[in-house]
């Protein structure tokens, strides 16, 4: 199975960008979906941005315009670069993979997904 390892988190004041990063043990180009999740404090984990093994990407309508999801797949890392950072992005931010393909609509629920990094904490202040 996979293991995913991210890392890139940290504090930042609000308007600021992080680069997230996940390192993966295999090569995860084709076979597998990858996802951005976050967990805040008392919240359900939720989607930010995914890839489809077909390459097609989706994100939450916050994200939208304002955080990338990239792989490089010589690297076996994906990333997610945050510009424009508020406090609402404040959380603990995992890596994800699904093994099985994804439609559109499945690529941002976290039920879907099989392997799970362990997490990397970003703080935006204000």
């Amino acid at each position: 199975q996979v293991q995913l390892v991210e890392s890139g988190g940290g504090s930042v004041q609000a308007g600021g960008s992080l680069r997230l990063s996940c390192a993966a043990s295999e090569y995860t180009y084709k076979t597998y979906c990858m996802g951005w999740f976050r967990q805040a404090p008392g919240k359900e984990r939720e989607g930010v941005a995914a890839i489809g093994r077909d390459g097609s990407t989706r994100y939450a309508d916050s994200q939208k315009g304002r955080f990338t999801i990239s792989q490089d797949n010589a690297k076996k890392t994906l990333y997610l670069q945050m510009n424009s950072l508020k406090p609402e992005d404040s959380a603990v931010y995992y890596c994800a993979a699904a093994r099985s393909g994804l439609g559109w609509w499945s690529l941002l629920l976290p039920g879907m997904y099989n392997y799970w990094g362990q997490g990397t904490q970003v703080t935006v202040s204000s």
